[in-house]
């Protein structure tokens, strides 16, 4: 092993560091010290040695493997809690884990930069001489958490020559060009370190300041300096911030100078880089102001062996004695780096508009690179997002493994802001499963729904992605209160918007869809949604919710769209968007008004025929529930039964409804042979079960931009489907209505400007009906209460009403109970749930020829004024679950294939009402498609406009 060479130890000179005890008395094991060269140069063998000191002298040697295969170790220095060494190729190494209990530490670190020499503090600050430009450095960001520091940063130390040749006093002091305490003349202060512009008054170049008399006891031995101009002054050495007490440095010429001055400066200039010679004829034109020299600042008789530009090559630093406080840095880089003396005083005599000038220039070149070099990293993704907002609370989740049920979970909303000013959020679920802590989370740009699922024991709601679309599992989650879940749906609901960066009212041409609680919502389709190759798929559609209660909604392409309450009272649209709990941002300041809804909640009571004692309330094991549902499947009791969900409020008391379908007896009672069976109004001797409707009324309050269109209660409504090729003529808009007594009725009045028309034209009828619905080309069909079906004849923008109905059969042994028209297809709903389509429609016959039998499971149809084909399916299977009341989108559906040829499902279940009838959006046509011949009429079908 070779020999130790120099070992250091970080502390002042000749002094302990342990207070309290003698010099040479033994110490505890304090520090780690490494064996090398140390601050004189040479080499160590390619290990490095570690020894740790014990009893003044240590006990033994550690072997450290050298930082580096290649090249051995040149220099090391030791701090207190840190180890830094040069190895031969100027490679700047940290040892990382370096402390009391581990003096070896545990790996090498490269730092960037290549020095010849590294010195370390007392407080492990580190100062170096740099390779190539032979300048002093410090490392900046050296802090008890972060030993390692940020970056190496310059600080100057000049030659006492290099004062003779810099700019004028107030210039250098302004910049902070010294060590010490303020220089200051007879009367004069020096200015701020903050104003570099500022001048004040200064002696003239023949007025040298007086001399003060110099006290050679205020020199101590220990903090003199060494190199050219190393001379204190009084006021240096009674400075205690000053960073370079007790700091030595040795430069390329050593000779001792005479005495100093009394307001001597010991080091100046700050460079960064080896400055570049300057002609003397570039200050020529600066005449320059009072000199240091005309201060008295420099020794008489000093030699100077470098020229006025030259830069000082160092060769050794030593900082073992000084403390610098990382909390606060003195200023020591307040000079421009780069520049020689003689540059900083031409750049700090000129003007202040000189200045600006430039100021602009260098910023315009600046932002000119940075635009250049940005150019092709535009589409990487930043490292670091600009800021980060964080929502937390505590909610319920309906857990996705077996058993299910309602676990406590934490969850926590996470919005960041791109570079580019676009908001995303994440949602973060976590819970606990089998005693381990888990978490989930959904990244909000993937939710396509975000839905209430109101019931009379949880406020909850369902986030829906695509995924959880086609599963038919949506992720539940559930508040304590009804504020905490508004709270939450409205910040979700803002943050999906904000996500998609989708705003404001809807467009004209928006999808308009309801679900069974009567939440509306709205989604703005893509123009693929009806394309023939490649459609977008139903389940990445954006559903967002608009504020109000309803239980139908009809819209057309010009904006106008109305709705139907549960109680029928008909509201026209106004425009806004929000209301209810959606208020702030998600919410329009106008157009925003008070809403109510009126429903009746159902309970059936059921009976079993005995032959003693006739009907009664105990009936056979395999029976219904004797108070129940419709279905029978859950009970269902006067005391038991509770409203729709906590925002609703009884307004009534409990009483019979004779308005069931098939008809009741005086006391509301339905007969039936069995549970289930169809149900009639009269006894026979056939029927032993019968049951009987009791209903109650409840009340919602809420908001949303809609307005109320009395007097009227309507039970269906149909507004016109504006065909994408149709030119509008200025005629007011085609709007057609049944009321809830059965009467057709047709608005006249009707246009974008005034939605709510101006009156009602009543059309007769020799029935009551129950379904109307007007096609892009003025062709009424309507559904009887008996499920037949009407056309209306000749009716046009000059004859609104028509003139006359004409009967169209049913399907056989189907009772139809909703009709809905296009641009030339027409389609029917039974009430088995059996959509059909209708055959042999063309101009001159716009009555057709008979049905056909499309699909089964359908509980409402929507078709629109490209023919599209839009309904609410039940029984659609999912990979986790079959669902009730499923959006779906009929697919293939062309001109010389009016009824398509299968299905894609979307958002779902619970969803009762879907309106495409104002989507006129086409899919952009293909190269291949316009390049197809174009085939004669009758292969596209009847054509009525």
């Amino acid at each position: 092993m070779d020999p130790v060479q120099e070992i250091q130890v970080p502390g002042h000179l000749g002094q302990d560091p342990l207070e309290g005890r003698p010099q040479g008395a033994a110490r505890p094991l304090q520090r780690p010290l490494c064996r090398g060269l140390g601050d004189h140069g040479g080499a160590c063998g390619p290990p490095v040695s570690v020894g740790c000191v014990s009893a003044g002298q240590g006990s033994s040697w550690s072997v450290v493997e050298p930082p580096g295969s290649e090249n051995g170790v040149m220099h090391v220095s030791v701090g207190v809690n840190v180890v830094w060494a040069v190895t031969k190729d100027q490679k700047v190494w940290f040892r990382r884990g370096v402390n009391s209990h581990n003096p070896c530490g545990t790996s090498w670190i490269e730092m960037v930069g290549e020095m010849l020499m590294v010195n370390v503090g007392m407080n492990d600050q580190v100062w170096g001489i740099g390779c190539e430009d032979r300048t002093v450095y410090f490392r900046q960001g050296v802090t008890p958490s972060e030993l390692s520091g940020k970056t190496w940063k310059a600080i100057v130390v000049a030659r006492e020559c290099d004062r003779s040749h810099s700019g004028s006093s107030s210039s250098l002091l302004s910049a902070g060009c010294f060590f010490g305490d303020e220089v200051r003349g007879s009367g004069e202060s020096a200015p701020s370190d903050t104003d570099a512009s500022s001048e004040v008054e200064r002696p003239g170049p023949g007025q040298p300041l007086p001399a003060e008399p110099l006290d050679d006891s205020k020199y101590p031995t220990g903090s003199s300096a060494s190199g050219p101009g190393a001379g204190r002054t009084a006021e240096d050495t009674t400075e205690d911030a000053c960073p370079a007490e007790g700091s030595r440095a040795a430069g390329p010429d050593t000779h001792p100078g005479p005495a100093p001055t009394p307001a001597e400066l010991p080091w100046t200039n700050i460079d960064l880089k080896e400055p570049k010679k300057v002609p003397s004829h570039s200050a020529a034109g600066f005449p320059e102001t009072t000199s240091l020299s005309s201060l008295g600042l420099l020794p008489l008789g000093l030699e100077e062996p470098y020229g006025v530009d030259d830069h000082p090559l160092w060769a050794w630093v030593s900082g073992g004695g000084c403390v610098v406080e990382a909390c606060a840095m003195p200023r020591w880089f307040t000079v421009q780096a780069g520049l020689s003396p003689s540059v900083q005083t031409l750049s700090l005599s000129i003007t202040p508009a000189q200045t600006a000038a430039w100021r602009k220039q260098i910023f315009q070149q600046l932002t000119e690179r940075t635009k250049r070099e940005l150019e092709n990293f535009r589409h990487y993704e930043q490292a670091v997002e600009q800021s980060v907002w964080v929502k937390t609370g505590a909610l319920q989740w309906w857990c996705d493994w077996k058993p299910h049920k309602w676990v406590d979970v934490r969850v926590a909303l996470e919005q960041f802001t791109g570079h580019d000013g676009a908001r995303d959020s994440i949602l973060f679920i976590y819970y606990v499963v089998h005693e381990e802590k888990k978490y989930a989370h959904i990244f909000l740009n993937e939710v396509v729904a975000l839905v209430p699922v109101l019931n009379e024991t949880k406020h909850s709601f369902a986030l829906y992605t695509p995924e959880r679309t086609r599963q038919r599992w949506p992720v539940r989650l559930a508040a304590a209160t009804e504020q905490d879940m508004n709270d939450w749906l409205a910040l979700l609901s803002l943050s999906c918007c904000e996500s998609r960066k989708v705003q404001g009212r809807p467009s004209p041409q928006a999808i308009w869809s309801i679900t069974c609680k009567g939440d509306i919502f709205v989604s703005e389709p893509s123009p693929d949604l009806e394309a023939h190759e490649h459609p977008l798929p139903c389940d990445q559609m954006f559903w967002r919710q608009i504020g109000g209660h309803l239980r139908m909604v009809e819209a057309n392409s010009q904006g106008v769209v109305w709705g139907i309450g549960y109680d029928h009272t008909a509201w026209v649209y106004t425009g806004g968007y929000g209301g209810g709990c959606f208020q702030g941002l998600a919410s329009s300041t106008s157009n925003i008004y008070t809403q109510s809804d009126v429903k009746c909640v159902h309970i059936y009571e059921n009976q079993r025929w005995n032959p003693v004692t006739g009907y009664t309330s105990r009936g056979l094991p395999t029976d219904r529930y004797m108070w129940s549902d419709a279905s029978g499947l859950q009970e269902c009791t006067k005391a038991g039964t509770k409203p729709p969900s906590l925002q609703w409020a009884w307004v009534s008391d409990w009483f019979v409804d004779f308005s069931v379908p098939g008809g009741t007896d005086q006391e509301g009672w339905q007969y039936a042979s069995d549970f289930p069976a169809s149900y009639h109004g009269s006894k026979t001797m056939k029927d032993f079960v019968r049951r009987r409707c009791w209903a109650r009324k409840c009340k919602l309050v809420t908001s949303g931009p809609w307005l109320e269109v009395p007097p009227i209660t309507l039970r269906d409504v149909s507004i016109i489907p504006e065909s994408p090729d149709a030119e509008r003529s200025g005629h007011s808009i085609a709007l057609w209505a049944i009321s809830d007594k059965g009467d057709v009725l047709c608005r006249l009045g009707v246009s974008a400007l005034n939605p709510a028309g101006s009156s009602w034209l009543h059309v007769g009828t020799d029935q009551p009906f129950a379904s109307i619905s007007i096609g892009a080309c003025y062709q009424v069909w309507a559904v009887a209460r008996d499920g037949s079906a009407f056309y209306r004849g000749s009716v046009y923008p000059s004859q609104p009403a028509g003139d006359c109905w004409y009967h169209i059969p049913s399907p056989p042994r189907q009772r139809l109970k909703q009709v809905s028209v296009g641009q030339t297809s027409v389609y029917a709903l039974d009430e088995n749930g059996n959509l059909w389509y209708r055959q042999g429609i063309t101009p001159s016959y716009p009555q057709g020829s008979s049905w056909e039998h499309v699909s089964n499971n359908v509980c409402r149809v929507s078709v629109g004024p490209l023919d599209q084909v839009w309904v609410i399916a039940n029984k659609v299977q999912g990979s986790h679950s079959l669902s009730r009341g499923t959006v779906c989108h009929r697919t293939g559906v062309q001109p010389h294939e009016p009824k398509g040829h299968g299905w894609d499902y979307g958002i779902g279940g619970g969803w009762d009402h879907i309106s495409v009838r104002a989507n006129a959006t086409r899919a952009p046509r293909s190269s291949s498609q316009e390049q197809e011949p174009s085939a004669p009429p009758e292969a596209h079908g009847p054509v009525c406009c």
